[in-house]
């Protein structure tokens, strides 16, 4: 019986990709019909990426990216004054006297609004966490709501953080009028595929910023120092900004900025450059500005300049090529997998494993990375021998550097596993999507996992789940 028929499949959590829910987006979303010039513009990369845009699985991904990217910058045609407006109330509930800064109530303030913007170096999203605090002015408050409403707004357009919190707070400060208010973002960026270390927010470019008005300015503003405080309730620490000073925002971002997008001297980036980047193809840098322009935007405005080109370069990352799989590595040390034949299958003390191993990958659907981590599990030969870990890191690098989808690379990696041990092969997929933050239905903190189970593991439960096991007694572990 072939890998295929002995594998066992399941997803958890799955990302949501299928045409059925995409049918009922574009049904239930009541936007404006998406355009032509956009999804040829898509097909324009795909094509550039080495890959048949007719393909089960890319069909409809114009369509998809183009409806992503409309909706992720729906910001540029809402304005705050239309959801401020009637959202404005008096304060009850209290006596007369006035309380701090002139309202009878004190400082109000919302936490962990959850949101995701796109950045405006490389037009990859990234995801932040906003805190919003505001002191009421002439005895008025604002419904909580419109808080989080106004800053999605403007997460909801091409930004950079601190950009992003000077509008915010700017756009709260004159459309309620209060006498102060605070804004606090923690942001999150994708790093470079091979700088990605594991599945978790730590392994991404962490920043925070803040932006401040009215009563709440000055080093030694009383307000300042309550909101910080009331951060710090929830565990949020705005003094810490580590990563900040350090580390360049974008990791994309070039030293050099050509003048004009499509033209220029050739640039680098800061951080390690892939193999695969090269230059950057012509006509793929003007499809991606007809996206910009198609979206509404200027692709000479100064902070969009070199952006088209980052963004192809982050694709070349993940473009098809028909190399070898890479794995002469890992196939030369096949012989220290293969079993003897008198071995006993239910020796745990012969199953080895390599957990824990980091990929990023690019999801054929959107267009947009989803990242994570690799458990492998395989059947040892019992004398000690096993197949070095740098070998299993290539593997899943070839398999995760493309456009993919989860459930296909969970299981063409076990496949490639099961080729070399024979006996079985499981394998573990844990990934966040971004897709799954920067679409319509924004699940921040969801993640999916996927398995493939093939050969003797298929039968030998306790094998499996000792597996398994393994994998929740090493989290959190430096590998």
């Amino acid at each position: 019986m072939g890998a295929l028929e002995e594998a066992h499949l399941a997803a958890v959590a799955a990302c949501g990709c299928d045409e059925d829910e995409e049918d009922l987006l574009e049904l239930g979303g009541g936007g404006e019909p998406l355009g032509d010039a956009m999804e040829a513009a898509v097909r324009a990369l795909l094509v550039g990426l080495g890959e048949d845009d007719r393909r089960e699985g890319l069909r409809r991904t114009p369509k998809r990216v183009a409806k992503a990217f409309r909706d992720g910058t729906r910001g540029y045609k809402q304005k705050v004054k239309d959801i401020v407006q009637g959202a404005l109330f008096p304060e009850v509930g209290v006596d007369k006297r006035t309380g701090s800064a002139g309202g009878t109530g004190g400082q109000v303030v919302v936490r962990d609004i959850d949101l995701f913007s796109y950045c405006e170096s490389c037009l990859l999203p990234f995801s932040i966490q906003c805190h919003v605090g505001y002191v009421p002015s002439g005895g008025r408050v604002v419904g909580l709501s419109k808080l989080s409403r106004v800053a999605d707004v403007f997460a909801k357009r091409f930004q950079n953080p601190q950009r992003l919190a000077n509008e915010v707070c700017g756009a709260l400060h004159s459309s309620i009028q209060p006498a102060g208010v605070a804004v606090a973002l923690q942001c999150w960026h994708i790093p470079l595929p091979e700088n990605l270390k594991c599945k978790s927010s730590q392994g991404l470019i962490g920043t925070s910023h803040s932006s401040r008005s009215g009563v709440f300015e000055g080093e030694s503003s009383s307000f300042w120092n309550d909101f910080v405080a009331l951060l710090k309730l929830r565990g949020i620490d705005m003094e810490v900004d580590s990563h900040s000073a350090i580390l360049p925002w974008c990791p994309l971002r070039p030293q050099e900025v050509p003048l004009c997008n499509g033209h220029g001297k050739k640039i680098t980036t800061n951080g390690a450059i892939s193999p695969k980047s090269g230059s950057t193809p012509s006509n793929m840098v003007s499809a991606v500005s007809a996206m910009l322009l198609s979206l509404g935007e200027d692709p000479l405005r100064k902070e969009l300049l070199g952006s088209p080109q980052r963004y192809v370069q982050w694709l070349m990352r993940f473009r098809a090529c028909n190399l070898d799989v890479k794995l002469n590595g890992f196939t030369l040390n096949s012989a220290s997998v293969y079993e003897r034949p008198d071995e006993d299958a239910t020796d745990h003390r012969a199953i080895s494993s390599e957990l824990h191993l980091p990929f990023c990958a690019q999801c054929e659907h959107h267009l947009l990375p989803f990242y994570g981590v690799v458990h492998i599990g395989y059947y040892g030969s019992g004398d000690g021998e096993v197949i070095d870990r740098s070998h299993f890191q290539a593997l899943v690098h070839f398999y995760g550097c493309k456009l993919q989808v989860q459930e296909r690379m969970t299981r063409q990696i076990a496949e490639a596993v099961y080729s070399v041990s024979h006996r079985g092969a499981i394998v573990v997929v844990e990934a966040n999507h971004i897709c799954m933050i920067s679409r319509g239905i924004e699940k921040i903190r969801s993640s999916t996992a996927t398995i493939a189970v093939l050969g003797d593991f298929l039968t030998d439960s306790s094998a499996k789940a000792s597996f398994l096991q393994n994998i929740i007694d090493t989290a959190g572990q430096e590998v």
